[in-house]
């Protein structure tokens, strides 16, 4: 609920991106739900700001796919679709198994322990009962990945799906019955990596994304 927002400072960035990290956690939270509507007046008051950077920050919402303009409504929460996640992970599983495919023939030996270092991590978020922070982990093994695939025009591909992947991902890692697969999942790609078998990794990063999408699209059936 909106009367719930604290604006998060940081010194370092322009007010509307401060807006902006504001909104997206609490979208992400679930504080605003889908289908409720961003009204600029509202939320300005809200958070002590005028109504331009609210204005800027829905901008951006709306180019992650965390917000839509309806005529005659304005600006609210997207609702999440089958379609939408269906569309943004049949990417990902793709770049996803190119990227394992590339990384088994280039890793070095440094970023495998980078990448054991990243299992680790993963392993002990799970145990912070945080989100937020288990969603970073996840990302930061995913990023090692991408890094040893040693493929720029591949990583601004999957930099730019990133944010529209988030909101998935992180719907995902609110069913903490799903961290033992991932876990596992995580091992058995890293273990793949190791032994530079690139059938085998590549079979274990497709069943992975696909155990994401079955889970995702349960609990958008649940909130329809």
């Amino acid at each position: 609920m909106t009367e719930k927002l604290t604006l998060n400072m940081n010194a370092y960035l322009p007010l509307r991106d401060v807006v902006f990290n504001t909104l997206r956690e609490a979208i992400l939270k679930g504080e605003l739900k889908p289908g409720e509507r961003l009204m600029e007046l509202q939320l300005a008051a809200r958070l002590g700001v005028s109504r331009t950077p609210i204005r800027e920050a829905i901008r951006m919402l709306e180019l992650e796919g965390l917000a839509v303009t309806v005529p005659r409504k304005g600006a609210q929460v997207a609702k999440m679709t089958e379609k939408d996640m269906e569309d943004v992970l049949q990417i990902r599983q793709t770049l996803d198994e190119l990227a394992v495919k590339l990384a088994c023939d280039k890793i070095t030996e440094q970023q495998l322990r980078l990448l054991k270092g990243a299992v680790r991590d993963f392993e002990e978020s799970t145990r912070s009962r945080d989100v937020k922070k288990v969603a970073q982990a996840d990302v930061a093994f995913h990023d090692a990945i991408y890094r040893a695939a040693d493929n720029p025009k591949l990583m601004n591909l999957l930099n730019n799906l990133r944010e529209q992947m988030y909101r998935y991902r992180v719907e995902y890692l609110k069913d903490e019955t799903a961290y033992p697969t991932l876990i596992a999942e995580h091992r058995e790609i890293y273990e793949g990596l190791v032994r530079r078998d690139k059938e085998t990794v590549a079979a274990a990063m497709v069943k992975h994304v696909m155990n994401q999408e079955i889970v995702v699209k349960n609990m958008i059936r649940e909130q329809e």
